[in-house]
């Protein structure tokens, strides 16, 4: 059975909640977080892209930078901005986005849990991003951003939640995106017990998002166990700061892709190739096309939207991973036709998050790229499958929403 435990969460207090917290480090690149921060000498941002408070030239896997995030880590504390709680505690994190709530329990997760294959992976992670966040978390000696896990939703584990969500909050603000961020915090060592043991009958836990940041998570505490042969496994740096949500109440956007070129086709040739594996047809809508159901796609290219339908014999329906509408449109188009072999680092592809709207694909195409394709939405349950097979999805299949924010809770490994 997995863990989740309660822990002495390093926090903002409420006055400075807002100001503090931020979107994950791997959602902007650094240029775009010291747009972020101006103004705003409490942005975690400063921790978690602590570049941003470095000469625009500094190499951001440099030392300087990590050092630079764990002084500016020690100076909320040192200023009060953030403080630790005096006891172990698990924490509501509610946010609202477009009326819809998505509500988690923010605890710590046990590494063995990962390496024992009880939290469920369905993404490969690249070395080079793992080992940034192995020297960040290392050198704050903290885990800064959260990992956002599911579980397969248990009633009684709602009710509880449910009933201190009636009580006033600790944190209540909304982002200048319109998305609410409320907080209630548990501390009542009893009800932390009980969550603790209903936690522990639910199952797996499955990674929705953070595959690198959890891996490196995982990697630090391999590292402080051998550093301490006689660990006995209540230090804090065996558990990792996460927030477990019920699957049930997270919704997958699409994850859309586009692409420079057509691979010395012409945009005839181009589409006379893809008919042998999709119907093709004119969108059947006015404006950009997004698709209804799984096997559609949408695609615009030199100004129209087609529908494309993959055919039957395509692809094999009763094998989760093969079945993807990433894994169809890549193997059946994006490979054998516009030769992208690997999506994760060919540089003729590139991927938009369905928070961004079809009209950033026309955008893109209409502005010099040379073909898009709209996605209809990965499931949790194609997610969970897929985990629960031990396989991997393809790179770039899911994108969830609303992002969890970073600096609204920090775990301390000593």
């Amino acid at each position: 059975m997995a863990v989740f435990k309660p822990f002495k969460a390093l926090r903002p207090t409420p006055e400075y909640a807002s100001r503090v917290a931020a979107l994950p480090y791997d959602v902007m690149n650094s240029e775009e977080a010291k747009v972020m921060v101006e103004g705003n000498p409490y942005s975690f941002l400063h921790v978690d892209k602590a570049e941003v408070d470095l000469p625009d030239c500094t190499d951001i896997y440099c030392d300087e930078v990590y050092a630079k995030a764990k002084e500016n880590l020690l100076k909320l504390e040192a200023d009060g901005i953030c403080k630790s709680d005096d006891t172990p505690c698990f924490y509501i994190y509610r946010q609202i986005m477009n009326d819809r709530a998505q509500t988690g329990l923010v605890g710590c997760a046990w590494v063995d849990d990962y390496i024992n294959n009880r939290i469920k992976k369905h993404e490969l992670t690249r070395a080079d991003k793992e080992a940034d966040r192995i020297r960040h978390v290392d050198t704050c000696d903290a885990n800064t951003g959260p990992i956002f896990l599911c579980y397969k939703e248990q009633s009684e584990i709602t009710k509880i939640i449910d009933g201190y969500m009636n009580g006033a909050p600790e944190y209540d603000f909304t982002t200048d995106d319109g998305i609410q961020n409320t907080v209630w915090v548990i501390e009542d060592a009893d009800v932390c017990a009980k969550l603790a043991e209903l936690l522990g009958s639910v199952g797996d836990f499955y990674i929705a998002d953070g595959h690198h940041r959890c891996a490196s998570a995982v990697n630090v505490a391999k590292m402080r166990r051998e550093q301490n042969p006689d660990f006995d496994g209540t230090e804090e740096f065996n558990y990792f700061l996460a927030v477990l949500f019920p699957a049930e109440s997270l919704e997958i956007m699409d994850y859309n892709r586009v692409v420079k070129d057509l691979n010395g086709n012409t945009e005839g040739e181009f589409i006379d190739k893809i008919s042998a594996d999709f119907v093709v047809e004119a969108a059947p809508c006015d404006g950009a096309y997004h698709p209804h159901a799984k096997h559609n796609f949408g695609m615009y290219i030199n100004g129209k939207w087609y529908k494309l339908t993959a055919k039957e014999g395509t692809f094999d329906p009763k094998n989760p991973v093969d079945q993807l509408d990433v894994s169809i449109l890549q193997k059946n188009l994006l490979t054998p036709i516009l030769n992208i072999g690997d999506p994760r680092t060919d540089k003729r592809i590139d991927f938009i998050g369905g928070i961004r709207g079809l009209g950033e694909l026309e955008r893109l195409v209409d502005g010099g790229m040379a073909v898009a394709f709209s996605m209809y939405p990965t499931t949790l349950s194609d997610l969970m499958s897929i985990a629960d097979a031990n396989l991997i999805m393809p790179p770039k299949s899911t994108w969830f929403e609303p992002k969890l924010l970073s600096g609204l809770f920090i775990h301390k490994l000593k």
